[in-house]
């Protein structure tokens, strides 16, 4: 046999072995992609199964009731917790999932008559209508915006406490020290600054408030106030950590100190006294944080009445010479600490400021309206047509 013959037959040989290789290489990725396909298949397949079964009932056949409390202010995240913990649900995640995607809101705190046999649907739609397993003895309203001597008078008009003793719990320092340890996150050394006028201001959230006991306790009363402000503050903390009273981006002040829970609420209650409207909020919210930004006085009259201790209609010009740590006109920044209970949409305002280039605002002395300027000189002029005028002519 020639030299050229037996290559010949030796690339024929190496051509069968390839082909032969080839052949089983496609034989393993085929078995390889079916099983892929298969364990893909039965990965949907099972996650399909878990969802499926987490949208049902827990048991079908338990109609056994299960009192579940859902506190005041309680968070999305904290009801399905709950009812997950109650055996009401049998998964919180996929619940909030299912509220989310059917856009379900506004439920309402109370203590509920729930079972395992409920539907997510029947859950939902109890939490929305308040449908609960005891009926509250008497309800408290404590609206926005109001100082603790206006709450406590509120307290005295519904419970057999007067507001003395309501405003001497408020300011009681061992009281005080107590709730700064059930509220860490919450109440903090800042309540007791040295121009603090009173620790609690502020903190007391305002809500109705049910109670299913004769005459509970005043701590008590004071306790939900604060638990609900909790509820509400507790979503921002992970925002506060990148958040500068002068910065939208979330970057450090310069002299590296971030927002606190403190500020936060005194921020909110600054927009609580000045708004005249939900949609204002924001807008003043970004007014705010840009003069301080540049340095400039907040200059808001809330702070001025709230430093002279009494309300009345108009702040007099006299008034913006009142030498206080909460007076605006006089000192910069923030005041101390917040001068009244912020609402929901304050607290959400103030963590999420509207941005603009306005640095002043004021509202029309006839309709309430509110007007926005980037200069002092625009916003001059609009006093002038939409105050003074408005003034004159009365």
């Amino acid at each position: 046999m020639s030299e050229k013959s037996s290559l010949i037959d030796q690339w024929k040989l190496n051509l069968q072995e390839r082909k032969k290789e080839a052949k089983q290489v496609r034989k393993i990725v085929f078995i390889l992609l079916i099983v892929f396909v298969f364990l893909t298949a039965g990965a949907l397949l099972g996650a399909y199964s878990y969802i499926s079964s987490a949208l049902e009932p827990v048991d079908e056949t338990d109609e056994n009731a299960v009192a579940v409390d859902i506190p005041i202010g309680s968070s999305v995240d904290g009801i399905t917790q709950t009812l997950e913990d109650n055996g009401i649900i049998k998964n919180a995640q996929v619940y909030k999932y299912y509220l989310k995607f059917n856009n379900e809101t506004d439920f309402q705190a109370g203590t509920y008559n729930m079972t395992p046999a409920m539907t997510l649907s029947e859950i939902t739609e109890s939490l929305k209508t308040g449908k609960i397993y005891n009926e509250p003895l008497f309800n408290v309203t404590i609206p926005e915006g109001l100082v603790l001597e206006e709450i406590g008078e509120i307290i005295a008009e519904n419970t057999d406490y007067t507001q003395e003793e309501f405003m001497e719990k408020v300011t009681d320092e061992t009281f005080i020290n107590s709730l700064m340890e059930q509220y860490p996150a919450l109440i903090t050394e800042e309540v007791k600054g040295e121009n603090i006028k009173r620790s609690l201001e502020g903190y007391l959230y305002p809500a109705t408030y049910p109670y299913y006991e004769e005459n509970p306790s005043l701590e008590t009363i004071i306790i939900q106030m604060v638990d609900a402000m909790n509820n509400n503050v507790a979503p921002y903390l992970d925002l506060l950590a990148g958040f500068t009273e002068g910065d939208y981006t979330g970057a450090e002040a310069e002299d590296g100190k971030v927002m606190s829970v403190h500020e936060l609420i005194t921020m909110a209650s600054l927009l609580e006294e000045e708004a005249t409207a939900t949609t204002d909020r924001a807008m003043i919210a970004g007014i705010f944080y840009n003069r301080l930004e540049e340095g400039m006085p907040l200059q808001t009259d809330p702070t001025v009445l709230y430093a002279k201790g009494e309300w009345q209609d108009r702040v007099l010009f006299e008034d913006l010479e009142i030498d206080d740590p909460y007076n605006t006109y006089q000192v910069q920044g923030l005041p101390p600490g917040p001068i009244a209970a912020p609402g929901a949409t304050s607290l959400e305002a103030a963590i999420s400021p509207e941005r603009s280039d306005y640095y002043y605002f004021l509202t029309s002395a006839e309709d309430g309206a509110m007007y926005y300027s980037e200069t002092l000189e625009e916003h001059e002029q609009k006093a002038e047509e939409f105050i003074y005028s408005v003034n004159e002519e009365e």
